[in-house]
């Protein structure tokens, strides 16, 4: 798209805009929350739990360092176990010692707390992704248990927390839930001006059959409707924020064949190809129909990097990205 903003420090010489690449490796399934939207909740009896072993994701690091990916995303469900955060810390050192500190680290493992943040933040992670999923304190509601352990507030907390510590901290929404408004999504838009975040993932609201929010599924928008209004989101972001990083969601493409393109397109200038083993990737189903299930992570390295052709941009290769 033409009258996409410049984006600081993600052109070439030549206009070309860059797109960053960020390798995702999914580790771990096992959750404590309940949240009503979401496939690999803790109520959801039907899905086999996994922990990977600390070699198969520094293998998956491996195809990272080695296709020169500028960094990589490790992601979890939300747990704030001693033992569990202590791993992390260990496999943060290991990642950092075992690609010569060249590799970034993106970490998307719910709300902690600052000590565990801060930890976190000296074993090498510099980034964090914790999505508010809306802004509105209501429609928050509807989406999580009334209990301890959904607080808005306590999302919120962690956002600034980790603004606080020195992350690169990045947030996120979905886009065309049930219950939500045209208002809504304004209000999430200037949230994240509000925040001065550094990224953003956002992408549509694709339903779970293994939900509560499944049975709200005839008030959802058409799919091709919740991809425009995803892809218009995408857009007005970019104008609103020219400078940060926003990621092309892989929901995007579970409602089109060329979604994440198109959102590349839009303004999108992040793309995370999945480099958890596939084994692991149906037990990793937040919603239903999610794309590239079965696909060996080196097939995906090239898959994406003919995606990233065809829209015109080119892969920033061995960069980090990150919003100056």
């Amino acid at each position: 798209m033409e009258d996409i903003p410049s984006i600081d420090n993600h052109q070439n010489t030549s206009g070309r805009r860059k797109i960053f690449l960020r390798g995702l490796i999914e580790f771990s399934n096992r959750c404590r929350k309940n949240c009503y939207y979401c496939g690999i909740r803790a109520g959801n009896r039907r899905v086999e739990r996994y922990d990977m072993p600390d070699d198969e994701i520094l293998q998956a690091v491996d195809t990272a360092w080695r296709n020169r990916y500028g960094s990589i995303v490790l992601q979890s469900g939300e747990r704030n176990s001693a033992q569990f955060t202590a791993r992390v810390t260990r496999l943060l050192k290991k990642i950092k010692t075992y690609t010569n500190g060249e590799t970034g680290i993106t970490l998307a493992c719910g709300e902690q707390s600052v000590d565990v943040y801060r930890r976190w933040f000296e074993a090498g992670a510099h980034r964090y992704l914790l999505r508010i999923e809306t802004a509105s304190r209501s429609l928050y509601a509807r989406l999580h248990p009334d209990n301890a352990t959904h607080r808005f507030d306590a999302r919120l907390t962690a956002l600034r927390n980790l603004k606080d510590i020195g992350y690169l901290t990045g947030t996120g929404v979905m886009i065309g839930l049930p219950f939500q408004t045209a208002d809504d999504l304004a209000a999430d838009l200037l949230f994240f001006q509000k925040m001065d975040v550094d990224m953003v993932g956002m992408g549509p609201y694709i339903e779970h059959s293994d939900t509560p929010l499944y049975r709200y599924r005839h008030m959802l928008l058409p799919p091709a409707r919740r991809l425009e209004l995803s892809l218009q989101m995408i857009a007005d972001l970019r104008r609103l924020m020219p400078h940060i990083n926003i990621a092309a969601a892989t929901a995007l493409q579970a409602l089109h064949p060329t979604g994440r393109e198109q959102a590349i397109r839009a303004g999108a200038n992040v793309f995370m190809p999945n480099l958890t083993p596939a084994k692991y990737r149906a037990q990793y189903r937040l919603y239903d129909n999610k794309p590239c299930l079965d696909e060996a992570p080196l097939r995906c390295h090239h898959c994406v990097a003919s995606r990233i052709g065809m829209t015109g941009c080119e892969i920033g290769y061995g960069e980090w990205g990150d919003r100056r």
